[in-house]
């Protein structure tokens, strides 16, 4: 398998509410409602969710490249949507008590579960204003590249609510309970350059060189061993809720796994032979 270019195929799904499309080992969804800007649907959230599970199983995907069109790269979940009709009594009320909460679990917390658990790293490009779950479901990501101007949004408070969508267990790990707090407590929007500077997102470009910003880091992850960056995520990700007796087994368990692996091998032999490694991804 080569990272090379093979020429971008592009699908649409969802009536073209999301674009699909793949370049040789790089593969880039892109939210696709520009007029909405972004707000995302269930029938979009529940394909996404199912489409970074498939990445991981897909060993001809080695990064994805996660972005939106138009102005906003995602305002949260679109409330004008319809919810489907429920099967009940006739004199049930309109909301039954833990509806939201099952809600939540089956919809917008998959998602952000999927992108932490896809298997390929993941490069949020940040194209427009990010809220609420938008910001969320860009921050889940490996790596996040903003243009300026963008915003970032915790519009709950605005709603009298609490973060959700993963926001109070994502925001807290990346850039401590006190900022977090500050961002939850007062909803403020901040932008690309401050999200940078207090650790939320790794960096900030020119409107016209976000996708060649994420396109070039793409292409250099598609280039390096799959599987080592697979372990690297899963461990970083863990290590945030477990005990350093434990990580320390599982890191030497990841390598103990990855030794196993053609990578490994390759990268072993190309050091002996003083020559550039060819890595196949697995």
């Amino acid at each position: 398998m080569s990272s090379e270019s093979t020429g971008e195929t592009v699908t649409e799904v969802l009536g073209g509410d999301i674009l699909v499309a793949q370049d040789g080992g790089v593969l880039t969804l892109t939210l696709n409602r520009p007029d909405a800007h972004n707000a995302i649907t269930p029938d979009q959230r529940n394909f996404l969710a199912d489409e970074f599970a498939r990445i991981s199983e897909d060993l001809s995907v080695r990064v994805v490249i996660f972005t939106a069109n138009g102005k906003g790269f995602c305002t949260g979940a679109d409330l004008r949507v319809a919810r489907p009709e429920r099967v009940q009594p006739p004199d049930a009320p309109e909301r039954a008590i833990m509806e939201v909460a099952r809600g939540i679990k089956v919809g917008a917390q998959k998602l952000i579960s999927a992108i932490l658990d896809c298997e390929k790293p993941v490069i949020a490009a940040v194209n427009g204003t990010a809220a609420g779950m938008g910001v969320h479901m860009a921050v889940a990501c490996d790596l996040v590249i903003a243009a300026e101007g963008v915003r970032f949004i915790e519009v709950f408070v605005r709603r009298g609510l609490v973060p959700d969508a993963g926001g109070v267990y994502l925001l807290p790990r990346l850039i401590g309970p006190q900022k977090a707090k500050e961002l939850m407590f007062f909803g403020d929007d901040v932008s690309a350059a401050d999200a940078a500077a207090m650790g939320l997102i790794n960096r900030v470009v020119p409107p016209d060189e976000l996708m060649p910003a994420a396109r070039a880091w793409a292409e250099r992850l598609a280039a390096q061993p799959t599987k080592s960056l697979t372990m690297s995520k899963l461990l970083v990700n863990r290590s945030f809720e477990t005990s350093r007796q434990t990580m320390f087994e599982m890191e030497s368990w990841a390598q103990e796994v990855l030794m196993a692996g053609e990578d490994a091998d390759e990268g072993v032999n190309a050091f002996k032979e003083r020559r550039d490694p060819n890595w196949k991804g697995w």
